[in-house]
C-alpha cells in the first residue's frame, strides 16, 4: 500500500476493486484540512473515466505495469494475436479489449500493450498510424473551391475525409485521437 502523493500519472491503481489507469494527478490543500489528492482515472475494464479524491490519510495499492511492444500476428475467432518479436510467444487480447483501436491496427504493424500484473489490459495506440487507402471515389471536376475533400475507406475499415488527390493504394497518416488525416506518406 502506497501513499495519495505518490499516485503519477500513468501509474495504474485499485480503485472500487478494478484496475484503473491513471490520467492525472492534482495534489490539493484547504486551510486547516488535510490535504487531498484529485485524480482522473480510467477503468481499465470497462473504459469509462472518473474523478475522484482520495483524502492524504488514505491508502491506495499501486499495481505493478509492463508495456511491451508487439506485433499483431492476425486475427480469428479465439481473438487478436500479438506475437513478441523476440521470444515468439503469442499474447492473445479479445475484442473488447482491443475497442476502437480496431480501426488502426492491421496485421505486421506493432502496438504497445500493457500488462498489469503479468495480464494484457490494454492496447495503447502511438500518436498516428499509416493505414493503406482501398476505396477513394474520384473526385468530382470542378469540385475544389475551398478545401474540398471526400470520404476514403482504409484497410483497417475506417472511413476518414481525406482531400481529393488520394487514390486507392496510397498509404496515408491518420491520428489515432480523433481519426484525422494528417498527410500521405
Amino acid at each position: 500500500m502506497a501513499s495519495p502523493t505518490e499516485i503519477r500519472k500513468g501509474k495504474v491503481i485499485v480503485h472500487n476493486g478494478a484496475p484503473h489507469l491513471v490520467l492525472d494527478m492534482q495534489h490539493r490543500t484547504q486551510g486547516r484540512q488535510a490535504g487531498f489528492v484529485q485524480v482522473g482515472l480510467r477503468n481499465l475494464h470497462t473504459g469509462s473515466s472518473t474523478t475522484t479524491k482520495i483524502r492524504s490519510t488514505e491508502t491506495v495499492e499501486i499495481l505493478m505495469t509492463d508495456t511491451a511492444r508487439l506485433e499483431l500476428s492476425y486475427v480469428d475467432q479465439e481473438g487478436w494475436h500479438f506475437m513478441d518479436p523476440e521470444t515468439f510467444e503469442d499474447t492473445i487480447l479479445q475484442d473488447d479489449m482491443i475497442g476502437d483501436a480496431r480501426h488502426f491496427l492491421s496485421e505486421g504493424n506493432s502496438a504497445d500493450i500493457l500488462f498489469v500484473d503479468g495480464q494484457a489490459v490494454q492496447v495503447q495506440l502511438p500518436a498516428s498510424v499509416e493505414l493503406e487507402v482501398t476505396e477513394a471515389p474520384d473526385a468530382i471536376k470542378g469540385d475544389t473551391s475551398g478545401s474540398a475533400q471526400k470520404p476514403v475507406t482504409t484497410s483497417t475499415g475506417l472511413i476518414i475525409q481525406t482531400p481529393l488527390f488520394i487514390k486507392t493504394g496510397d498509404r496515408i497518416k491518420v491520428s489515432t485521437a480523433d481519426k484525422s488525416y494528417m498527410g500521405r506518406v
